[in-house]
């Protein structure tokens, strides 16, 4: 399998570079796994094909400000981190710029509150950093980090809450989980007065999860690890949802591989937190997720290869071919689709 094979055309117009006014009004593509018909809605009516009895799953990462900018304390160089993952208390794997610059022991000074030093080295400009700082680490960030958007958004975030979803709560996300962006909290109410349970997973999303694959064979490709979490309450509506063959209906990639790689491990959902590195692509068997609700994503990314996996790659390429036709928007602010 190729990753050339999950290409595409996209003309740049189509990435969408600022969120709609209105949060439910992006378009929705939906998408009949089984027969390849499309059907083209608005995202406000998302409610009309979902059934009592389904289980809406959904990520509650809360995105960090996690760019952040300073000067080494010897040279006065100015030095970029993107912060990935904490690795153990006040450790984090960051992706650093310029790489080249930082070496074990290079210091890193943000602010009076807050500086950093490098312990560890990594592949592609990762290194390892242990923050120092002066008071509540996630205040302090909140006051120095931007919002790490994407770099095919050229556009100004105006407002950075809406790179959080509605219903963020567990801050530790180095990218937000963009199928939920869609959501309001009044479509959220009006889903569940129908009937439908909605339940929330948590996996802080790392830049891995985005990147296009490299190699020329999908299968070579590694996947980054990322931290992921499930309740009690939440275990026990799926295992229930599975036994009634109620739909489990994932909302984004990362509640997909969360919910999967938790399958795969125990052959139930059950409460626990561990580290993912699940890559799903074609011939993947689906053991925990019905449906799901997603973006349209980058040529030959790992996203468009998990989607492939669930409704085949030959009705994703026409689906995607379809939305480019209809000038759908692409990516993290753009449209959603719908895999029934």
């Amino acid at each position: 399998m190729k990753t050339d094979d999950f290409d595409f055309c996209l003309p740049e117009k189509l990435i969408a570079q600022t969120p709609l006014e209105k949060r439910d009004s992006s378009r929705l593509l939906v998408l009949d796994k089984e027969t390849g018909n499309i059907t083209h809605e608005s995202f406000s009516n998302i409610i009309n094909y979902l059934n009592k009895g389904d289980v809406l799953v959904l990520n509650d990462t809360k995105v960090m400000p996690a760019r952040i900018f300073g000067t080494k304390e010897d040279t006065g160089a100015v030095i970029e981190l993107l912060m990935l993952k904490e690795t153990e208390r006040d450790t984090w794997e960051v992706l650093s710029k310029p790489a080249k610059r930082i070496k074990i022991g290079t210091i890193v000074k943000f602010s009076d509150k807050l500086k950093a030093e490098c312990i560890g080295l990594g592949e592609e400009g990762i290194r390892i950093f242990k923050f120092i700082y002066d008071g509540i680490f996630y205040e302090i960030l909140d006051e120095l980090g931007e919002m790490p958007l994407p770099p095919y958004i050229h556009e100004k975030l105006e407002d950075k809450d809406r790179y959080q979803t509605v219903y963020a709560k567990n801050i530790g996300s180095a990218a937000a989980p963009t199928a939920g962006l869609h959501f309001t909290k009044e479509l959220i109410e009006k889903i569940k007065d129908k009937g439908i349970k909605i339940e929330y997973i948590t996996l802080h999303v790392g830049l891995g999860t985005f990147r296009p694959v490299s190699v020329e064979d999908v299968t070579n490709h590694k996947m980054h690890s990322e931290f992921y979490q499930m309740s009690e309450t939440t275990a026990k509506t799926l295992n229930v949802a599975k036994k009634n063959n109620n739909r489990i209906i994932s909302v984004g990639t990362t509640s997909t591989r969360t919910l999967e790689t938790i399958m795969n491990l125990y052959g139930e959902f059950k409460e626990c937190s561990g580290w993912t590195d699940i890559f799903i692509y074609p011939g993947y068997q689906f053991k925990a997720i019905n449906s799901l609700i997603t973006n349209f994503h980058l040529p030959k990314s790992t996203l468009i290869m998990l989607v492939s996996a669930l409704a085949s790659k030959e009705n994703i390429m026409n689906a995607y071919n379809e939305a480019v036709k209809s000038e759908y928007r692409f990516f993290s602010f753009g449209d959603s689709m719908f895999i029934k």
